[in-house]
């Protein structure tokens, strides 16, 4: 006898502990699938329709709808891929006997130019979070932040739950673990390297003063903090580089912890680095995704036609 098919919540939560357990998704990842299919479970239930027994055009109504709503390209796009995945574990388990997401041709996703930042800019959002703080430890840590962020490209959820045991004895390199459990090596500029030294004797010596005082367990983190995750989270450090942008006279809305990612690459690119080193350094699983920086080549290859081409030192 078969086990009874789920109610639609908990076809979710079946769903999303697999992905977690199973597919090995990343945390970030499971929480946008919740996202997207709570927000798709509204639709249905609002129309009385069942994950059991819905069709195609039930699905591509939904779809009709998020574009009427405004949503943007990519994120219908996301959407869609969420409840393609639902479908087909779906189908695997058993819950249906078809796929009725299976035909649904998707809006694709707008492969638009990363916005970047000029190394001038950069520098100045150094300068402005190595200044930013009321106490040392304060200055300390916020230089340590941006300074390997931007050293490493890393993304901003690898950055701040880097754990302290990888950090210790002045490393060269750092082990990473990025999306889908993997990991990656990447390597520390000497001035990441300096605030990083310098701020795990802050830290350290803060941590050690917490245990003491109020018998706090040490913080695993290399960035801890007291709340439920036990370090800094995103969005502290999301607001953080809005204020570093304010105090280096540049307008908030310019400045995310992504942008950086794109600045680390595409300054990279600039400087001739090789694109393969960059998929690797910033760890994506395809090289298209990487390509994506390849326009700031543009002028760099004009420029060396026009130099070395023998045609055009003939004219």
């Amino acid at each position: 006898m078969s086990d009874p098919v789920p109610t639609d919540l908990n076809w979710l939560s079946i769903f999303l502990e697999a992905q977690a357990a199973e597919a090995g998704a990343a945390h970030n990842t499971v929480l946008s699938y919740g996202r997207d299919l709570n927000d798709f479970l509204a639709f249905t239930s609002a129309r009385s329709l069942s994950f059991g027994t819905l069709a195609q055009d039930d699905i591509e109504t939904y779809l009709i709808r998020c574009e009427a709503d405004g949503l943007a390209q990519s994120t219908r796009a996301r959407r869609l891929s969420a409840i393609r995945q639902l479908f087909r574990f779906a189908y695997e388990e058993g819950w249906r006997s078809d796929n009725p997401s299976l035909r649904i041709s998707g809006p694709g996703k707008v492969k638009a130019l990363p916005k970047i930042l000029s190394i001038e800019e950069v520098d100045r959002l150094l300068v402005a979070a190595r200044d930013h703080g009321r106490h040392p430890i304060d200055r300390a840590r916020n230089r340590c932040l941006m300074e390997m962020l931007y050293a490493t490209g890393m993304r901003v959820s690898e950055l701040v739950t880097l754990p302290v045991s990888g950090a210790r004895g002045n490393p060269a390199m750092l082990m990473v673990n990025g999306k889908g459990g993997k990991d990656r090596m990447v390597p520390l500029s000497e001035h990441a390297r300096q605030a990083l030294a310098d701020w795990i004797i802050l830290r350290d010596e803060a941590e050690d003063d917490a245990h003491r005082k109020a018998r706090k367990p040490l913080s695993r983190f290399l960035f801890p903090s007291s709340g439920k995750d036990g370090h800094l989270t995103r969005q502290a450090f999301h607001r953080l580089l809005k204020d570093f942008a304010v105090e280096a006279g540049i307008s908030p809305a310019k400045v995310t912890p992504h942008v950086l990612r794109h600045a680390f690459a595409t300054h990279l690119l600039q400087g001739g680095a090789d694109l393969r080193a960059i998929q690797m350094l910033l760890g994506h699983a395809d090289l298209s995704t990487t390509e994506i920086y390849t326009h700031v080549l543009d002028e760099r290859l004009k420029t060396l036609v026009m130099q070395h081409h023998p045609l055009a030192k003939r004219s």
